[in-house]
């Protein structure tokens, strides 16, 4: 009787039609379980970098510059990977699973051409990049070493984020967030053996920690492809009639490759930003670093939001249901809006409560809480933003997003950035002002551009 329950519970949650019934339950449904595989999926950097960080600080200094480039590089895969979720999202809410079965295949192909280019890049070109930061030669050694094994192993990373856009498009995204989950504490747990030789493991360094994050991808990517071909989830996918569409793969890359450079670019102002504050001292940047951190974390909520949204409005839009697609995303946006505000109120009371967890400097309590308290004016508006943001881009419409990033963080954020702390007296704050003003520049145009609908008749 147990079994029987578990199965009814398991085909309920895998076959459920998300475009009929309660909106909210809806977005639940699916934003709970995306937010949970989005929090495990952060972690492995900063699993890294915790037994890095007994290496000393050349070895720290080397992952961390190189770590960037991997995210540079793990940035433009998950922009192609758009493609990919709006394409099968439409497709599964027209009940065409047979076209979104062949998106996934031509999907696979675009992984395996993503893997070959980073792998040349990684095996080449590793220490002309580290080079490139002008740091110390002791540096340059341990950052490629990192680099060159993430990169080489790109491929376990395309796969296992392959595998989680398909079922979290398709609907499914409880299985991706079990897989991730698992994937994470397989990480946790071989990180340490690799990195500094215990038992029978050879003692890498940084590159076991670099071995580490690529075996475990591998291992979850491989997971949820057998999910995928057994039929474990919403979408059962085969070769068994698989041929090279190269139109279908220009579909896909049509959509991506605009997300790609949208989320390449936020990626690179983040970078100018932190050379921006470099001159007003260690604790100005340590402030910044930490900063990024702690935003990540408060756009979790927002990101997931964001996905589940596009994901119901790329499926509502497949089933002809336009109206109850623009309703989910606005419902996501003020669900998002209420909460935020109220973590807000107690931001702007406890920031300096909240950098005691990380620094019990006072110099850095001081610039940090104050930034902090800065950035709430963003944090209100990233219902907006980045509900937003994911919405418009999970029904296929990425261009306008691309464009929106470099006309407000190239053409406003990055310049306020630079002049507002040289011709004002805000100092070193004038740099998070500026952030604040490109993303509520940001949130007023994605609000009008929503407001006129034009991405409900987006065709991909």
């Amino acid at each position: 009787m147990e079994d029987e329950d578990y199965s009814e519970k398991r085909r309920t949650r895998v076959e459920r039609d998300w475009t009929k019934g309660s909106i909210i339950g809806s977005l639940w449904g699916l934003s709970w379980p995306i937010m949970i595989t989005q929090l495990v999926t952060t972690l492995g950097p900063t699993i890294d970098m915790i037994w890095v960080g007994k290496l000393g600080s050349a070895s720290v200094a080397g992952v961390g510059i190189s770590g960037m480039v991997v995210m540079l590089m793990n940035t433009a895969r998950m922009g192609l990977q758009m493609g990919t979720r709006a394409l099968i999202a439409r497709f599964v809410g027209q009940g065409d699973k047979d076209q979104a079965n062949h998106v996934a295949q031509q999907t696979f192909v675009i992984s395996i051409a993503f893997a070959i280019v980073t792998a040349i890049i990684g095996i080449f070109l590793a220490e002309q990049i580290m080079a490139v930061f002008g740091v110390d030669p002791d540096v340059v050694d341990e950052g490629a070493a990192y680099m060159r094994i993430q990169l080489i192993g790109m491929i376990s990373m395309s796969l296992q984020m392959m595998s989680q856009s398909v079922m979290q498009a398709s609907g499914d995204a409880f299985t991706p967030m079990i897989i991730g989950v698992g994937g994470r504490f397989f990480h946790i747990a071989l990180c340490p053996f690799l990195v500094f030789g215990w038992w029978i493991f050879p003692d890498m360094g940084v590159s076991g920690a670099a071995m580490t994050g690529v075996i475990s991808q591998g291992l979850a990517g491989l997971l949820g492809l057998w999910f995928l071909y057994t039929g474990r989830t919403r979408l059962k996918l085969t070769f068994r009639n698989f041929r090279f569409d190269g139109s279908m793969i220009w579909r896909i890359v049509k959509i991506g490759l605009p997300g790609s450079i949208n989320g390449m670019g936020r990626t690179a102002s983040t970078l100018l930003l932190t050379i921006f504050i470099v001159p007003f001292g260690t604790y100005a940047v340590a402030a910044q670093s930490l900063m990024e951190r702690l935003d990540r974390f408060i756009q979790m909520p927002a990101m997931a939001m964001g996905q589940t949204a596009g994901v119901l409005a790329g499926q509502n839009l497949g089933a002809g249901q336009p109206e109850r697609a623009e309703r989910t995303a606005w419902l996501a946006v003020w669900l998002f809006t209420a909460f935020i505000s109220i973590i807000s109120i107690a931001i702007f009371f406890f920031a300096d409560n909240i950098i005691t967890l990380f620094n019990n400097e006072p110099e850095m309590i001081e610039v940090a809480g104050n930034f902090l308290r800065i950035t709430i004016v963003t944090y209100i508006t990233f219902g907006l933003v980045m509900v937003l943001m994911h919405c418009i881009n999970g029904v296929g419409d990425t261009f306008i997003p691309m464009i929106v990033t470099i006309v407000t963080m190239g053409g406003v954020m990055l310049p306020l950035a630079y002049f507002l702390p040289r011709v004002t007296n805000l100092d070193v704050y004038g740099v998070r002002w500026a952030m604040v003003t490109g993303n509520l520049l940001r949130a007023i145009i994605y609000l009008i551009y929503f407001k006129m609908g034009r991405w409900k008749t987006k065709r991909i």
